[in-house]
């Protein structure tokens, strides 16, 4: 397997876990994240039904973009030698 494709299933493995982090973040809310989440809501917070909707949008577009780059790096390759003969 070429390096290409290491970091392509790498960023296909990395977008669909983002995918899922996306839709926990939607889903949940603060308090109900878990601890290891950044926007996690302790016991006594103010924000206790808050959802993270930033969040959810942000991993989601990096889950995107993490797609985009396995699609495009498992493309076929441009040959240097186009010119007709």
């Amino acid at each position: 397997m070429t390096s290409s494709r290491i970091g392509a299933a790498f960023a296909l493995l990395g977008g669909c876990v983002l995918l899922v982090v996306a839709v926990v973040y939607a889903a949940e809310p603060a308090h109900a994240l878990p601890s290891f989440f950044p926007g996690h809501a302790g016991g006594g917070s103010s924000e206790y039904g808050h959802h993270h909707l930033k969040h959810a949008i942000a991993a989601f577009a990096v889950a995107l973009a993490a797609f985009a780059y396995a699609w495009f790096a498992t493309g076929p390759k441009a040959n240097a030698a186009t010119t007709p003969s």
